[in-house]
């Protein structure tokens, strides 16, 4: 009966996940298979088991506990970050942008992405930072190297804080990083991961740039802009410090947060028919609900085969064939490279206990770093670098030949320096 389960199991989320990573090309969306596929091992582990039906469920109400925290963390982040947009705050980078040469828009660009994605994340800050690109460089060839450094910016710069990215986030609030523990650990090698592609980059890059004339103007600003940008940065500064100081649940940060952005604006706006579009209810009708519903079936899929015993079997395995957490954590981030990296960290999670492996153990930070800086390496390993081949058409193969190896080099170098600095 447990190989019946076991192999139910495997096969179906192993065909869901492979329909996943081909959504392209069987056109169906991700979020329904991933959903679906929940919903599938779930029904296995309940009808096929044997287990008690009562016992089952305490198992799925404490696996969906954990979960749901995640789930109204990225809701309320996501709605607090398109809040600002919506109210074209981030105009406000715009006017730090001030350079023709090709050499210091790519130092402006790449240091603004990867602080920028430290506080937002890797997927919104590469829109952000594209469509800005868009506006300051009219030749598309001329845009190219300073976008993929958006790409490897923002996904390094989402490694090294809990709210940067969202493997290191859904690690932080299950409890296996700490945020001061993780900004000192990580902050470093994710600079350096950065800086060896940077350095790369501007050797080859030489002569200036023609940007759009006053393009930035374009950009309009709508009432409160800066307001609510200066409100929503602290707002997102203060959800670390609110789990630190009460101990309490870091999703209940987030919505503090917001409730706070929801009541500014609604006082700001609420006087105003023509600037309905400014407050949270519509801001609500633009949030990307379907990636929210990505996370919660593949988290949910992967808690199926915790609860059924796969991935403790598939941590011993790897135990013995990988005895070295360095090397399990960058094989890790070279796999996300190619498979999306939050089932893989999902997987890690529930292989790996706090018990064997406690908050802050240098397995969790190399498998942050990893998870969130190895999906550079090619353009359809992270959530960014499909965001940049969406808006700006840029190919799977000039991606790699421009950027697959300067990012390895750094990607490696960013693990040494881990590895020194541990001692």
């Amino acid at each position: 009966m447990e190989w019946t389960v076991s192999l139910l199991l495997l096969g179906v989320f192993a065909v869901g996940y492979l329909l996943i990573i081909l959504e392209y090309y069987v056109k169906v969306n991700k979020t329904a298979i991933a959903l679906l596929v929940a919903v599938a091992c779930w029904l296995i582990y309940f009808l096929v088991t044997g287990e008690a039906i009562p016992s089952a469920l305490k198992h799925l109400e404490t696996h969906i506990s954990k979960v749901s925290q995640i789930i109204f963390f990225f809701l309320g982040a996501m709605t607090l970050v398109e809040l600002i947009d919506t109210h074209r705050g981030f105009k406000i980078l715009v006017d730090l942008i001030h350079t023709t040469s090709k050499r210091r828009m790519l130092w402006t660009v790449s240091i603004l992405a990867f602080f920028l994605s430290a506080l937002l994340d890797n997927l919104t800050t590469t829109i952000l930072m594209v469509s800005l690109l868009r506006k300051m460089i009219p030749k598309f060839e001329e845009r190219i190297a300073p976008a993929c450094l958006v790409v490897i910016a923002a996904n390094a710069g989402g490694a090294w804080t809990p709210i940067g990215d969202i493997t290191t986030t859904m690690l932080w609030i299950d409890g296996q990083l700490s945020t001061v523990s993780v900004i000192k650990a990580l902050f470093l090698p994710s600079l350096i991961s950065l800086l060896v592609p940077l350095c790369i980059f501007s050797f080859l890059e030489k002569g200036h740039i023609t940007p759009l004339a006053d393009g930035h103007r374009e950009l309009k600003e709508e009432p409160g802009a800066r307001l609510t940008f200066w409100l929503g940065i602290a707002g997102l500064i203060f959800v670390p410090i609110f789990h630190a100081w009460t101990g309490l649940p870091p999703f209940l940060g987030m919505l503090a947060s917001l409730a706070v952005l929801w009541l500014v604006t609604d006082l700001l706006h609420h006087k105003y028919e023509e600037r309905k579009h400014l407050r949270v209810p519509f801001i609500l009708t633009k949030i990307d609900t379907a990636s929210i519903l990505f996370f919660l079936g593949v988290l949910l899929s992967m808690n199926a085969l915790e609860t059924a015993g796969l991935l403790d079997r598939f941590e011993n395995f790897l135990s013995r064939v990988i005895p070295s957490e360095a090397m399990l954590a960058t094989l890790i981030g070279l796999v996300s490279s190619v498979i999306d990296n939050v089932p893989m960290v999902a997987a890690t999670m529930g292989m790996y206990s706090l018990t064997d492996y406690p908050m802050d153990s240098s397995l969790w930070h190399m498998i942050a770093y990893a998870a969130g800086t190895g999906g550079s390496l090619l353009l359809i390993g992270s959530s960014a670098g499909i965001a940049l081949m969406g808006m700006e058409r840029v190919s799977f193969f000039t991606y790699f030949k421009k950027a697959t190896f300067p990012v390895l080099l750094g990607y490696l170098a960013g693990i040494g320096s881990y590895l020194v600095l541990r001692g």
